[in-house]
């Protein structure tokens, strides 16, 4: 299933396990084990999933004005990431088109603010990143092109082993504290 936002490059659509609205002893932590072995599937949420879209974390300020959501899944030769799109139904080269990609990465070379320049992903990589503060958290933002969109791409590391990025889209770039503030691990 190919995105709309990432122009040219196709992630796995997944089904996560359900989860509750808040943390329980079933529901899978970040990067846990059985994440792994989700199936792709071809379902897009309609309407979007809310705050208990990613597992193992809560998006606790998620813009209104999202259509549709999909959860992805892909693995790397060293690591593996998981996350969920938020879109609305605007042609991804609209410059109004609104957009909120969150993602956890397991890698296990992630100890740092500066591994993430070493991100070994396909795209949403952070080669020429700026370290800043956002939210009260150090992060490396750059800006998005090609594959990424229009936007910024955030990314910090949540715990070793752990990142956690955020895409936003140009027109949620002015929201990206209330968002990255948000986004807490269960």
């Amino acid at each position: 299933m190919a995105f709309s936002v990432l122009v040219g490059i196709t992630l796995v659509a997944a089904s996560f396990p359900a989860q509750a609205g808040t943390a329980s002893a079933s529901a899978p932590g970040l990067c846990h084990p059985s994440l792994k072995q989700v199936k792709a599937d071809d379902e897009i949420d309609r309407p979007a999933k809310r705050a208990d879209a990613v597992p193992g974390l809560v998006v606790e300020y998620i813009p209104k004005g999202f259509i549709y959501g999909d959860a992805n899944t892909q693995r790397f030769k060293k690591a593996w990431e998981y996350g969920y799109l938020w879109a609305d139904d605007r042609d991804d080269v609209d410059r109004k088109h609104r957009s909120l990609w969150v993602r956890v990465v397991c890698w296990s070379g992630a100890k740092t603010l500066k591994d993430l320049k070493k991100l070994p992903v396909d795209i949403g990589r952070f080669t020429g990143a700026k370290a800043t503060t956002i939210a009260g958290r150090e992060v490396l933002t750059r800006e998005g092109d090609g594959a990424l969109g229009h936007g910024r791409l955030v990314g910090w590391v949540e715990k070793s082993g752990v990142v956690v990025t955020v895409m936003a889209s140009k027109p949620l770039v002015k929201q990206l504290d209330k968002i990255v503030g948000g986004v807490t691990a269960r």
